[in-house]
């Protein structure tokens, strides 16, 4: 069985709720949850499923749009390793890189790093790639020189054209990062990480919503520093 809907509340809906597919699970299945959603959902729903006498497995994903079209999808994953096992073969269908990272609730945690990790480095690009226009440089010719070095990214590779073109039809939408951030922000204050630059991305992201970009993909940002005054 798998899910992949919008958040912990949907996630609870579609597998406790009155048609939820706790109700029918058989006995000795896997439930394989790919939503990004909260760590304490995953746990919650680990232990509900135990109960019932089956698996469950919190398996956020990355890699976007793409990486969903074209089967190559990371997967981060928590719970046993038994189940795992018996998963590893149908989630590599739809996936490049499958880990289990630890029980219950970790893959949730790892995906919230992915996240955080993303927020800075998009806005890092977006930045650079500002910096660049107000110095009038051949923006190919720059990421030609720097791609082959420390600064070279996914993003890069893949998003410096269009978001020189401000062009955000791409992947990810603004909506949904926001919804990451907002998970990754409230399991911080719950284990006392420090993630100010998240916050502040998360700020970021919500300037863009206000310019209209709730479904801009999340390389939007440039158009946050490059909007008139």
């Amino acid at each position: 069985m798998f899910c992949c809907v919008g958040n912990d509340d949907d996630v609870r809906a579609v597998t406790l709720g009155e048609a939820g597919a706790f109700r029918s699970a058989k006995r000795g299945a896997v439930m394989i949850d790919n939503t990004t959603a909260s760590a304490t959902i995953a746990r919650e729903l680990y232990a509900a499923a135990k109960a019932k006498g089956f698996d469950f497995l919190d398996a956020p994903v990355s890699g976007g749009q793409a990486g969903a079209q074209n089967g190559v999808l990371t997967v981060m994953v928590g719970g046993d390793q038994p189940a795992f096992d018996r998963a590893h073969k149908v989630i590599a269908s739809y996936a490049r890189s499958i880990t289990l990272i630890g029980p219950a609730g970790a893959g949730q945690l790892t995906k919230m790093v992915n996240q955080i990790c993303i927020a800075g480095l998009v806005q890092g690009l977006a930045e650079g790639i500002h910096f660049a226009q107000k110095a009038a440089l051949d923006l190919a010719k720059v990421v030609e020189a720097i791609s082959k070095g420390a600064a070279q990214s996914w993003q890069m590779e893949n998003r410096w054209k269009t978001m020189n073109e401000g062009k955000f039809d791409f992947g990810f939408a603004v909506d949904w990062m926001r919804k990451d951030l907002g998970i990754c922000l409230a399991e911080a204050k719950r284990n006392g990480a420090s993630l100010p630059v998240a916050a502040l991305v998360d700020a970021f992201y919500a300037d863009v919503q206000k310019m209209g970009g709730r479904r801009w993909d999340t390389s939007s940002l440039i158009a946050r520093l490059n909007r008139t005054p």
